[in-house]
């Protein structure tokens, strides 16, 4: 699993500002992440900038009133060349439909196309792809709506709330008024595998009530089984409890708060977490025995999260994509996918 930081981010648009062509004088991000890039290089090269349905109706993003300078375009009738920028490129289908989308102004504007992070057979979508990167990955600003939360495992307190204080963490009264109004942190939008929480399970009713009433949605909430926050503390299961659920689970990715427990469930499990604390993913390293064995008992999510082509019809399609005549592959991606419609009409109920 590859994890890109809004920290990463910054540093590969700063070691690629040279790349950008020195006569752009308008930068355009693809809603909703290209903006995040677009308005990055916007900043540091001192460029106006718009997101893509704003330059379509012919109007830019604010420019502020301190870095003006006489380059600047005032609107966008005066642009002449346009970075069109995505933050990813995977299957292509947003950098494509922007091309159509700009193809009217071609010949009075000059577009470049670019993206931070492009799969490795992508680089033919864009004139710029600042970063190779394959899948499976997961980026800082997207993870807690990414599909992989479908496969994960997924920490509460730290994660979708704050932690508690130290005079809210009793065991007592004071908790209880924490579990009824923890303060949320990242929202998820997708639903998530499996909760897994160091609260204990007499606690159950109180943390249910609290994530029914935030919409979080999950298949599971798995919790520790021990009398009280003292016998926990005594034992200091934390990461192990969660590690071990992890691993005897099919979980792709735990997501965990603190770092030190995210080593911990590494370690236990042989498959990767993300650690808010430090934002970056922890491998169990010494564990390439547990590690292979958790990707084969998990081959067809993990080839399928990898975009692997024996397993992706989205990467099959795409390498069909770069290899056939547009008017080839047209024509046998519509009697693929009408044979594919007849066949799953076919199937039962």
């Amino acid at each position: 699993m590859k994890y890109r930081s809004l920290a990463d981010m910054s540093a590969l648009i700063t070691g690629n500002l040279h790349r950008v062509p020195a006569d752009v004088d308008l930068v355009v991000g693809i809603p909703r992440s290209g903006i995040l890039p677009a308005i990055t290089i916007a900043l540091m090269l001192n460029l106006r900038y718009a997101d893509l349905d704003r330059f379509l109706d012919g109007r830019l993003a604010g420019a502020g009133s301190t870095k003006r300078h006489a380059g600047l375009i005032s609107g966008i009738a005066e642009a002449r060349h346009v970075l069109v920028i995505d933050d990813s490129l995977n299957r292509g289908n947003a950098m494509r439909e922007a091309r159509v989308r700009l193809r009217h102004l071609e010949g009075e504007v000059r577009f470049t196309f670019a993206a931070a992070y492009v799969v490795p057979d992508g680089e033919s979508e864009v004139d710029i792809a600042f970063e190779i990167l394959s899948l499976p990955r997961i980026f800082e600003w997207n993870f807690i709506h990414h599909i992989y939360l479908e496969h994960a495992c997924v920490d509460i307190d730290g994660v979708l709330c704050l932690d508690p204080r130290a005079d809210e963490n009793d065991d007592g009264a004071a908790y209880l008024r924490f579990l009824a109004s923890a303060t949320p942190l990242y929202r998820p939008t997708r639903r998530i595998g499996c909760l897994v929480t160091s609260r204990l399970e007499k606690y159950r009713p109180e943390t249910e009530a609290w994530l029914a009433r935030h919409g979080v949605e999950y298949d599971r909430l798995v919790m520790l089984d021990l009398p009280s926050a003292e016998e926990r503390r005594r034992r200091g299961l934390h990461g192990t409890f969660k590690g071990q659920v992890y691993r005897d689970s099919k979980a792709m990715l735990f997501i965990e708060s603190e770092y030190a427990q995210a080593v911990e469930i590494a370690r236990i499990s042989g498959k990767p977490v993300l650690a808010i604390e430090g934002q970056q993913i922890v491998t169990g390293d010494g564990w390439a025995g547990m590690a292979a064995a958790q990707k084969l008992r998990n081959l067809g999510v993990h080839a399928r999260m990898s975009d692997s082509p024996l397993a992706s019809r989205e990467a099959f399609k795409r390498r069909m994509r770069r290899l056939l005549p547009a008017p080839v592959y047209a024509a046998v991606h519509g009697v693929y996918g009408s044979v594919t419609k007849r066949t799953r009409g076919q199937r039962p109920a």
